[in-house]
């Protein structure tokens, strides 16, 4: 291998670029998500920022995405997705976020104008270095990239991890290419989308100083303005340059550690590689470009190694965190900015082996394609995004992968959602066909290759949906101020739920249910999650459940004058179809 020196990058231009791009846009720009509590903190500042504040107290109060400091309610994000949306938001005429419920075509287009065309930018890049370093292959990479990883779900969201990712690595190709001034720019962008871009910036910072002392000059004066930005927003929020949002964020297990992230664990890392939506259970093709990387460090050995070392780092760092998938089903999304440094391998893996890369591709892009319809719903999945997508031939509508499915543009026009799905279907075929190297795939070619590249694909994906599938224990228990009480009185009850098991799991559900004679006094207070609903039947969303955690709920109620002699209340947890056992607890009342 040759010493580690920076080669300049060369820019080609994929076959079909245009089109591709056209194609990949229809498939992952499409969804029309409701809003998510991401979405909530960053454009409730969106709004702040037009009303020439920062804090937005209405705006925030239902969301746990938050940062209290001097009695004000403020976005706990990185502010510069939710500034680089306001013109759109004018633009467009964006009503109060925390107004809008189900479908908005404004709020859709608002996306569209930010994370979307940041999207599209990343893939874009993506393919051009792809054709640079292997001629013919850019188009496969850039399709594998935007269809085949989880970044196609966020894309039309106001989530910043698309956006944290195509800055990143926009700041990357520019220092490539010979621009560090321009680089630096960037940088400081992304640095105002996501903290953690930092870790980016000292890799391509290193790279930078291999160009030459005044290379890396140009690259730090090109951060001054981002950094600037970041540190009179903190100023002016929190009242000092050096605090960050995450300093005063309402989530508790957030200030543990760094921020919530610790040492890498080992059911973590299981998490993020091999768990329920692993990163090689959904997106298989990543292993390819692995490969792909470690190929490209024979001719361009630094380039390679800035890949690799931002890879491993965001690697680690879902790793380490609390909770490695976010609060959701659709993988360990704080890995996402790494994705197109390691999408850098993908043109060398398809011209190296452009079998199994091919065929790796194409199973990647369908979960994904799952992934992207019901990432709205985060229904917990059952057996994996393979699970769902087995059961789709045999149940049909009934499936959980239709019945959760995420509406589309189309919904808010007179053609009805039911269109979306179609399009985005012949929109992803029509790229992977055009994109993918015919002769990878040609089954009268190659017949036993790719048969058996296609057998080891389908075993891996039922091992893992085997391996997934484990039994999911959680217990219940309930505790009352009184075990008897009068008609009129009030009784209080802590209903408690664990996780015994040591597996993470993404959604869990505490249900209570209050017998005919007991009156619910008011919300219930919980320890975690999004809150109960309903009155006699309490269902409360806890979101997540590390392994042996526990949590809490607590409810007051009042025994009516016509209750009955035993009022029993009961108690039992919920984890994706598992039904954990019923607890009961026994009031007895003046009647008996």
């Amino acid at each position: 291998m040759r010493a580690l020196a920076p080669t300049s990058l060369p820019w080609r231009r994929p076959r079909h670029e245009l089109l591709l791009l056209a194609l990949v846009a229809l498939v992952a720009l499409l969804p029309v998500y409701p809003v998510g509590d991401q979405e909530l903190s960053r454009f409730c500042l969106t709004q702040a920022v037009v009303h020439g504040r920062l804090h937005n107290d209405p705006c925030l109060a239902p969301s746990f995405d938050r940062a209290i400091f001097g009695g004000h309610l403020y976005s706990d994000k990185a502010p510069g997705l939710a500034f680089f949306a306001v013109p759109a938001a004018e633009a467009l005429r964006l009503r109060p976020i925390e107004q809008i419920e189900g479908p908005d075509a404004r709020l859709w287009g608002v996306r569209v104008l930010t994370t979307g065309l940041l999207f599209l930018l990343g893939a874009f890049l993506v393919g051009r270095t792809a054709e640079g370093t292997a001629p013919g292959r850019g188009g496969a990479a850039l399709v594998t990239y935007a269809l085949g990883t989880i970044v196609a779900p966020l894309a039309a969201t106001g989530v910043g991890h698309v956006a944290a990712a195509t800055l990143g690595f926009a700041t990357f190709v520019l220092a490539w290419r010979r621009r560090p001034l321009l680089a630096g720019l960037v940088g400081g962008a992304a640095l105002l989308v996501e903290y953690q871009t930092a870790a980016i910036l000292v890799a391509v910072g290193v790279y930078a100083a291999l160009l030459g002392a005044r290379s890396a000059a140009k690259y730090l004066v090109g951060l001054i303005p981002g950094v600037a930005a970041l540190l009179v927003y903190d100023a002016l929020a929190f009242g000092s340059p050096l605090h960050l949002s995450y300093r005063y964020v309402a989530i508790a297990q957030q200030s543990t550690g760094f921020f919530g992230i610790g040492l890498p664990r080992l059911h973590s890392t299981w998490e993020v590689f091999a768990g329920s939506s692993g990163l090689l259970v959904v997106s298989p093709v990543l292993a390819a470009a692995a490969y792909g990387l470690a190929r490209l460090r024979r001719t361009y050995p630094a380039e390679a190694a800035v890949c690799i070392a931002v890879t491993v780092f965001f690697l680690v760092l879902d790793c380490g965190y609390y909770i490695p998938y976010g609060g959701s089903h659709l993988g360990p999304r704080f890995v996402i900015p790494a994705l197109p440094f390691l999408a850098v391998g993908l043109g060398p893996a398809f011209a190296r082996r452009p079998l199994i890369t091919s065929v790796s591709a194409v199973a990647s892009a369908v979960a994904v394609f799952g992934l992207t319809l019901v990432y709205s719903s985060n229904a917990p999945l059952h057996g994996t995004i393979w699970g769902e997508l087995a059961r789709v031939p045999s149940e049909g509508l009934a499936s959980g992968l239709m019945s959760h499915m995420t509406d589309n543009v189309f919904v808010c026009s007179s053609a009805g959602s039911g269109w979306g799905l179609p399009v985005m279907v012949v929109a992803a075929a029509a790229a992977l066909a055009l994109a993918l190297p015919r002769r990878a795939l040609d089954v009268r070619r190659h017949p036993w290759r790719v048969l058996a590249v296609a057998a080891i694909v389908l075993a891996l994906a039922g091992s893992a949906l085997h391996i997934v599938t484990k039994p999911i224990d959680l217990r219940t228990s309930i505790t009352s101020t009184a075990s008897a009480a009068f008609p009129g009185d009030e009784v209080d009850f802590t209903v408690g739920v664990v996780n015994r098991t040591s597996e993470y799991l993404p959604h869990a559900t505490l249900i209570i249910r209050l017998p005919q004679g007991m009156r619910l006094l008011g919300p219930p207070t919980h320890e975690r999650g999004r809150g109960c609903k309903g009155r006699s039947t309490v269902a409360c969303d806890l979101d997540f459940l590390e392994g042996h955690m526990e949590t809490r709920v607590r409810l007051g109620v009042r025994v009516e004058p016509d209750a009955a002699s035993r009022l029993v209340v009961s108690a039992w947890g919920l984890g994706g179809d598992v039904v954990g056992p019923r607890t009961s607890y026994t009031v007895i009342t003046g009647s008996a």
